[in-house]
């Protein structure tokens, strides 16, 4: 097999404290054979170094043997073209809700909720036409997932003590506040998304009643004590409303062997799932316009996907992880 073709080529490279950068370029699919062609939505990248550097002037290059110092990536290679600009989001009102210096248990795997009310400074319905994860510098590797809920409006909760611990001894009491995701944020996705121009987020209502609660997900191993963490989201908000408002559809199988079996010695199962009347019953009569999607998975999942699927016909893919990784 021929591999003689030059398919990458280096653009600039630089070494700065202690961080090596290298730009290149490279068709998506390069037609070579040896190639792994640049896909949509999620690819797998590998790395390894060494600990010394080579000089190119030298007759014969030894490069050393990386040893442990390797690993492996998932990362949407094609999905960065339209980063929004800082610029974009200056100078707006915004709200944030995060913890304060809250202290995590030095437990391997901790669920932790907080309810929150939106600030009283903001008197009508506002539109948020963004929102950024706000990972405290702190703790990057800590966070695994953060989710935001909507609490449901039917009922009052007390403003002077709203629900806060981990989830498991909050939760029973707190159903208002666990069916309804506003958003939802993981290791591995952009920390700033931005909302398509004619839709936005209701934060705030018209009397100041709408209560929010989040869900972290914190990933401790090595059972670190003494650890604060101050993470948490900010919606940023528009100057007028826009012609839609932004919500969440959810719908899946819960991970448990009575919903979600596997069959031993199977290389593939599919599990069948039907949303009830419930689901959609209060969707308007003009129909709803599905913008994005984020599917998830857990350890066992290795591929998710979401497909639009118009008239029978499949019109694109709303997300694509081909390759999908619990950790990334």
């Amino acid at each position: 097999m021929d591999n003689t073709t030059q398919d990458w080529f280096l653009l600039k490279g630089q070494e700065q404290n202690g961080w090596t950068a290298i730009q290149f370029k490279r068709s998506f699919d390069s037609c070579d054979p040896m190639d792994v062609p640049i896909k949509l939505g999620t690819n797998i990248l590998i790395f390894a170094y060494g600990l010394d550097d080579i000089d190119p002037c030298q007759a014969k290059v030894d490069i050393t043997y990386h040893d442990d110092r390797r690993g492996s990536r998932i990362l949407p290679l094609r999905s960065y073209a339209d980063q929004p600009a800082d610029a974009m989001l200056a100078g707006l009102d915004f709200v944030d809700f995060r913890f304060d210096n809250h202290a995590v248990p030095s437990a391997d795997t901790t669920y932790y909720c907080k309810v929150f009310k939106s600030p009283s400074r903001f008197l009508t319905k506002r539109h948020a036409i963004a929102h950024e994860v706000l990972i405290d510098s702190r703790n990057t590797n800590l966070l695994h997932h953060l989710d935001l809920f909507e609490c449901s409006s039917k009922d009052v909760l007390d403003d002077a003590n709203l629900p806060d611990g981990v989830c498991d001894d909050i939760l029973t009491g707190m159903r208002m506040c666990s069916s309804n995701v506003a958003t939802s944020w993981a290791i591995g996705a952009d920390l700033t998304t931005v909302y398509p121009k004619e839709a936005g987020y209701a934060v705030t209502g018209v009397n100041n009643n709408k209560y929010f609660m989040i869900k972290i997900h914190y990933d401790n191993p090595r059972l670190t004590s003494n650890l604060r963490d101050s993470s948490g989201i900010r919606f940023y908000l528009g100057n007028e409303l826009r012609q839609y408002d932004l919500s969440y559809l959810v719908f899946g199988t819960l991970s448990s062997p009575a919903s979600l079996a596997i069959p031993p010695n199977t290389e593939q199962f599919i599990v069948d799932s039907y949303c009830p009347p419930e689901a959609t019953r209060n969707f308007p009569a003009s129909g709803i316009n599905v913008v994005s999607a984020l599917p998830h998975t857990h350890l066992q999942g290795i591929s998710v996907w979401t497909k639009l699927i118009r008239n029978n016909t499949a019109v694109q893919y709303l997300f694509n992880a081909e390759a999908f990784d619990f950790n990334h």
